[in-house]
């Protein structure tokens, strides 16, 4: 059953109902290999795009989950302040392999929505904070995107196509080649003017490629600026807050300080009322012993 949804996982979304339905009809004499195989479920276009980037670039899939093994064990041990550069540094590894994965995509035919690559981000950041969601990407056979806190084990199993896709790897892929048909060669008179328009097309096409990275490249920079000015207001306010504990936490210990010298004069005071009305009272018996 892993080997059919590996198949079926590595197609298009275009492709996958069909393909799904023929292997249905293909296994019918298996009832319960063709209620399986029908139970499929299409991914979503997130899941789609990360089953996708992990079976064509495997390598760089690993290394961002090495990465994220690396992390979950150093944490225990870590300050604040390696805690805080780890996370910005886990941060800029899962924007970059998403702008990575949404490059394939869109060499699949796939344009990938902004809404879309936030679903596969958090998807390969709970992959980097959470070992089962690891174990779910890895596999390729993702419906729906993920997503953790970072606290709580995330529940990968409604994400799964199959609940033993756990420890599963799916297949590399690499891109079907674009199937070229045969060219009768005809002498073209205007041969050298097409050429030129094809090339003016082409030199076009580059120019807007470029225009729209630079526009991403450039909204990616300033959400990075924002977060870093947020991360240092924030880093300010928890300063400023420590520096008032530290003065409270020296106030406190003063005002204790106090407080015993106090209760040493209040003890002293009882003890000298105590020994005034002693006093107070063998006065009163001697006078009264008096004619």
């Amino acid at each position: 059953m892993l080997a059919i949804a590996d198949e079926l996982y590595a197609l298009s979304l275009e492709q996958f109902t069909p393909a799904r339905d023929a292997l249905v009809k293909e296994h019918k004499a298996d009832k319960e290999l063709a209620a399986s195989i029908k139970a499929l479920k299409k991914p979503s276009v997130a899941a789609w795009v990360v089953n996708l980037f992990v079976r064509r670039d495997p390598d760089r899939v690993a290394q961002l989950l090495q990465v994220g093994e690396a992390l979950r064990e150093a944490q225990a041990t870590l300050d604040a302040d390696q805690l805080r550069e780890f996370t910005r540094q886990r941060r800029q590894l899962t924007a970059a392999v998403t702008t990575d994965a949404r490059r394939v995509a869109r060499e699949e035919g796939l344009k990938v929505t902004q809404a879309v690559a936030d679903q596969v981000e958090a998807t390969l950041t709970a992959a980097m904070l959470d070992e089962g969601a690891a174990q779910a990407v890895r596999s390729g056979l993702l419906v729906t995107p993920l997503a953790a806190t970072g606290i709580e084990a995330v529940d990968v199993g409604p994400a799964l196509a199959v609940p033993e896709a756990l420890g599963f790897e799916a297949a590399t892929r690499e891109p079907e080649p674009t199937p070229r048909p045969e060219l009768h060669v005809v002498p073209d008179p205007e041969a050298d003017l097409k050429a030129r328009h094809a090339a003016d097309e082409r030199v076009a096409a580059a120019e807007a490629a470029v225009a729209a990275a630079r526009t991403d490249l450039d909204a990616a920079a300033s959400d990075v600026a924002e977060l870093e000015a947020r991360v240092m207001q924030l880093q300010a306010e928890i300063d400023e807050l420590r520096r008032l504990i530290a003065e409270k936490e020296a106030a406190l210990e003063e005002v204790d300080d106090e407080l015993g010298d106090a209760e040493d004069v209040k003890a002293e005071a009882s003890d000298a009322l105590r020994g005034a009305e002693r006093e107070l009272e063998a006065a009163r018996k001697a006078r009264a012993r008096l004619p």
